[in-house]
């Protein structure tokens, strides 16, 4: 195991932590948008957009029984990877009614992003938190090797 192994998996966090919020931060620009993409020939609103994290490798459970004392070869974790990034079909687009609006349907209603902001505030909030105290580990951990440098000395 390298020295470095603590910084290399915070940094990988960071690294995921960062996208997070340009994804959230291209869903709350596109809160507005009705003309995102076309379909089966027509233009379809803005879709949500999601990351998915996984661990780089192994699982939990592995680590778990490593910390245990158990005779697993599994080492300790090797941080975090984006696997997707994934558009939100879950989550149906919403109808506002605005007649005049030029991409009004018949009955004058108008579709527009599954985006909620409030939603994408909290995740905002949550990818943020993660990425200060990612930032905090690293920091911690590049101090650690400082002073263990200084104690040749």
């Amino acid at each position: 195991m390298s020295i470095f192994h603590s910084m290399n998996t915070t940094g990988s966090a960071l690294t995921a932590q960062r996208l997070r919020m340009d994804v959230i931060s291209s869903n709350m620009a596109n809160v507005d948008t009705t003309r995102a993409t076309m379909e089966n020939g027509e233009w379809v609103p803005y879709r949500r957009k999601t990351v998915t994290l996984t661990s780089k490798e192994g699982q939990f459970s592995n680590y778990l029984n490593t910390a245990m004392g158990s005779t697993s070869k599994q080492g300790v974790g090797n941080g975090v990877k984006v696997t997707g990034i994934n558009n939100d079909t879950e989550t149906p687009f919403k109808l506002i009614y605005d007649p005049t609006h030029p991409d009004a349907n018949d009955e004058g209603y108008v579709q527009t992003s599954n985006v909620d902001p409030l939603k994408e505030m909290v995740n905002l909030i949550s990818a943020t938190r993660s990425y200060e105290a990612n930032v905090t580990a690293f920091n911690a951990n590049k101090s650690m090797l400082t002073k263990a440098l200084e104690i040749g000395k």
